[in-house]
C-alpha cells in the first residue's frame, strides 16, 4: 500500500512532539506540505528542523479562537486550499488525578477546551473550503479514554474523549454530502511526551509489567503507530470510511 499525498495542505494541531510530530512528518515525508501548531516554541522548532519534508511550524493557543481563525486563514491565503485537518491536540493539560469533589471549574473547563473546543473550532474554520472542493479529510485524535474508562482517572479528559468521538460521529453525517470523512484514531498508552513518561513512571516496574501484559502483542506501541494510522484515514484507500473509530492500542 503505497500512500502519498503529493502537493497536498494539511494542518496538524499540537505539532511539538509526539504524535503530533510524528503525523507531521508523516505527511511530509509523502510529499504534502504540512502546517502546524503548539505552544511549546522549542518543540515546534524540533519538529521542523527534523522535519523529512515540508513543514511549516506557527506557535498558536488553540483555545484563543481568534489566534486558531488567523492561523487557518494565512495557510488557505498561501495555499489556497486545506486538504487535511488532524486535531491532534489534546491531553490532561497537566493535571493529575483528583477526587471528583476536588476538581475546580477551570481545570474541567480547561481540558475541554484544549481536546475538544478546539477541534470543533478548527473544523468550523477548514469546512467551508472543504465543501467548495467537494472533498477533505478530518481526523481527531481521540483515546481509548474515549470508549472506556481512563487510566490516568482524570474525569474531565475522559469526557472530553468521549466528546470528541460523539464530535466525530456528528460531523461525519453533516459533512459526508459534501465529500469530506471525518473519523478517530483512538490510541492506546503510548510513551510520547513528557506526561505520558510521567504518567509511566507513576506505575512503577509492578504497574508496567502489568499493563504490558494486558496487551495482546505484549509490547507498547510508538507515535508512529498512530501517526500510520492517521495516513490510511487521509488516504484514498479511506474514501469510502468515514464517522469510524480505529483504535490503535496492541490488542487490548
Amino acid at each position: 500500500m503505497d500512500i502519498q499525498f503529493p502537493d497536498k495542505t494539511v494542518l496538524v494541531t499540537g505539532g511539538g512532539h509526539g504524535f503530533g510530530r510524528a503525523i507531521a512528518h508523516g505527511f511530509a515525508r509523502r510529499g504534502a506540505r504540512v502546517w502546524t501548531c503548539d505552544i511549546d516554541e522549542p518543540g515546534l522548532a524540533e519538529t521542523k528542523t527534523s522535519a523529512p519534508g515540508a513543514v511549516e511550524t506557527a506557535k498558536v493557543d488553540i483555545t484563543d479562537r481568534a489566534a486558531l481563525d488567523r492561523f487557518v486563514a494565512g495557510i488557505v491565503g498561501q495555499r489556497g486550499r486545506i486538504d487535511i485537518l488532524v486535531n491532534n491536540a489534546g491531553g490532561v493539560c497537566g493535571q493529575v488525578y483528583q477526587p471528583l469533589e476536588q476538581v475546580s471549574p477551570d481545570q474541567w473547563e480547561t481540558v475541554f477546551k484544549v481536546n475538544v473546543t478546539a477541534a470543533f473550532n478548527f473544523a468550523q474554520a477548514v469546512s467551508p473550503g472543504m465543501k467548495q472542493a467537494k472533498r477533505g479529510r478530518i481526523v481527531n485524535i481521540s483515546s481509548g479514554a474515549g470508549l472506556q474508562a481512563s487510566l490516568t482517572g482524570i474525569q474531565a479528559y475522559c469526557s472530553a474523549k468521549h466528546a470528541l468521538v460523539g464530535l466525530t460521529r456528528q460531523l461525519c453525517h453533516e459533512l459526508g454530502p459534501f465529500g469530506i470523512t471525518v473519523n478517530s484514531v483512538a490510541p492506546g498508552f503510548v510513551r510520547s511526551n513528557p506526561m505520558t513518561e510521567k504518567q509511566w513512571e507513576s506505575y512503577g516496574a509492578d504497574g508496567q509489567k502489568r499493563l504490558v501484559e494486558r496487551i495482546a502483542l505484549k509490547r507498547l506501541g510508538s507515535a508512529d503507530d498512530i501517526a500510520n494510522a492517521v495516513m490510511f484515514f487521509a488516504s484514498d484507500y479511506a474514501g469510502w470510511v468515514s464517522g469510524q473509530i480505529l483504535q490503535v492500542n496492541g490488542g487490548t
